[in-house]
């Protein structure tokens, strides 16, 4: 039976023409396998199966994905993480040594109550003030930096903030993995913001996710928000964040389910 594999070019680049042709004529790939990102039985001989190549600092790992879950596509993570996603799979596998920890970006996920409908959000508080590259000064520019990357000033959570094109979520084996920003020269994606160790979301915020196909994401200087118990806390500190000028916002698709 013909394999109904999806190659993207940008998996097709790095895996190689050889390899590519070798998954498509079904001689490599799966029959059956747990789909990434929603971690559910796929069969790559009844339903359309995204290839997705995951790509450390050293290491790949070719894995599979409903084409309705992902689409083919490569995506840059940890060294740490993919040796994550490899344990996962394999068990058996010695872990790699932990990487320094490096993240300056901490990431809440609540849901947000705009005009009587739930949205799931991602709330960005970096845990230092953010400064231009090669710049001397001591102040904070992560608000300005992210205003000319497109994102809006929120003065009140009353209207969903409008969609940040070229931006994505990326949610992967049912967790939270990265957020994604355009390449340069229109190159892949890469990660504005990745998971240290991937993130777990509620039931009820991957749903909110999968009914919007987008994720609604606020940012705030360190101290604007803090780490909030609860999500009426949360919603308490994005209000006043705003309303004091310190929160911008954009809506992102969603990549993964």
């Amino acid at each position: 039976m013909p394999r109904m594999l999806d190659v993207s070019d940008d998996v097709r680049a790095e895996i190689g023409d050889e390899e590519a042709d070798r998954l498509l004529a079904g001689e490599n790939a799966p029959g059956s396998y747990d789909c990434t990102s929603c971690r559910t039985p796929g069969d790559s001989e009844q339903e359309r199966t995204s290839t997705v190549l995951f790509i450390g600092d050293e290491t790949a790992v070719l894995a599979f994905a409903h084409a309705t879950c992902l689409p083919s596509q490569v995506v840059q993570v940890t060294e740490e993480q993919l040796q994550g996603a490899v344990r996962s799979i394999h068990p058996d596998s010695v872990p790699a040594q932990a990487a320094p920890e490096q993240a300056v970006l901490g990431v809440t996920s609540g849901l947000v109550l705009i005009n009587g409908e739930l949205h799931p959000a991602l709330v960005v508080e970096p845990t230092g003030p953010i400064v231009r590259p090669g710049s001397t000064d001591i102040g904070d520019d992560f608000l300005p930096l992210l205003i000319e990357q497109g994102f809006m000033p929120v003065t009140e959570l009353s209207s969903v903030p409008p969609v940040l094109h070229g931006w994505s979520v990326l949610l992967a084996m049912g967790q939270l993995h990265a957020v994604l920003q355009p390449g340069t020269g229109g190159g892949s994606s890469v990660a504005w913001w990745q998971a240290h160790q991937a993130l777990q979301v509620t039931e009820s915020w991957r749903a909110a996710a999968n009914k919007h196909q987008q994720v609604l994401l606020f940012a705030a200087p360190v101290g604007a928000i803090g780490r909030q118990p609860r999500e009426d806390l949360l919603r308490d500190a994005l209000d006043k964040a705003a309303a004091n000028g310190k929160l911008v916002a954009a809506a992102m698709p969603l990549a993964g389910t």
